[in-house]
């Protein structure tokens, strides 16, 4: 073989091999998520974490992260959730001790979660009560829940803090899709290790469309996402669709994820926990 076609035979394998690892890098995933779920309790739970699954795996392909999915609460372990960069819970919290402390263990070791509507709750006395004090006061920092809106409905949104890559080419204010408002224990704009990301803006007011009259809100002030500067999370309220419980169907009236906004505002989310940058 002369130096000339043992020239090229080299050339032609560095640029197979570049075009490999070129290719490799591109369709590897950047990052893994794992989402934990009951699939249980309300319909509108149900509902939600059913549209959430279709979401989330449609922004997988797109933007190139792994989605994965367990209902089996005791995977949370350090085994287990070391393979994953984010987690995120759907429809509740974990009850045991050894699945709690597993969780507070991943998130002080630089772990991600992302955690909607009910993941917050807790309420004595209840099914759910308040017996986690590092989860509800010290990483949520909003306590137990204490009221709601009823019936699931829209509400203006507005941006308050616009610098963080969460809320990345948002506008000041944008309509949500409907969902079930919470109120809080603590008033967190006095915990100041909570940075407030949205909450309802003034003009949302009277919200909710119930017959009780405590079912409505007619002023306040009312944080729906946030997160804590301590940990690498962000809490959002959003997760509640609305259904037919009147004529006993369970049909499904609305739809998290039908947003454009709060949709970028979730994605947003999901890529500054796994250390991405937002979208374009």
């Amino acid at each position: 073989m002369t130096n000339k076609m043992a020239n090229q035979s080299l050339l032609l394998l560095l640029l197979t091999l570049c075009t490999i690892a070129a290719y490799t890098q591109k369709h590897s995933s950047r990052f893994k998520v794992i989402a934990f779920y009951t699939g249980k309790n309300d319909q509108a739970h149900i509902s939600f974490a059913a549209e959430a699954h279709q979401w989330f795996a449609n922004m997988a392909n797109q933007h190139n992260f792994t989605y994965d999915t367990t209902t089996n609460w005791n995977n949370l372990n350090s085994t287990f959730l070391a393979r994953y960069k984010v987690v995120v819970f759907l429809d509740t919290r974990p009850e045991t001790a050894s699945q709690r402390q597993a969780f507070e263990q991943y998130m002080r070791q630089g772990g991600a979660w992302l955690g909607f509507h009910f993941a917050a709750f807790a309420l004595t006395p209840s099914d759910f009560p308040q017996n986690w004090n590092w989860y509800h006061d010290e990483f949520l920092g909003c306590g137990q829940y204490v009221s709601n809106t009823w019936r699931p409905t829209s509400a203006i949104l507005r941006v308050e803090d616009s610098t963080h890559p969460a809320t990345a080419r948002l506008p000041v204010t944008f309509k949500s899709s409907p969902n079930e408002w919470y109120r809080w224990q603590h008033d967190i704009r006095n915990n100041p290790n909570i940075s407030i990301l949205l909450s309802i803006d003034a003009a949302s007011f009277p919200l909710g469309t119930g017959p009780k009259q405590h079912e409505i809100w007619h002023s306040g002030y009312y944080p729906v996402a946030w997160t804590n500067k301590n940990y690498k999370m962000v809490y959002m309220n959003m997760g509640h669709n609305d259904i037919d419980y009147e004529n006993k169907t369970n049909k499904t009236l609305s739809h998290t994820f039908a947003n454009t906004m709060q949709n970028r505002f979730v994605l947003n989310s999901l890529l500054w926990l796994a250390g991405q940058p937002a979208t374009e």
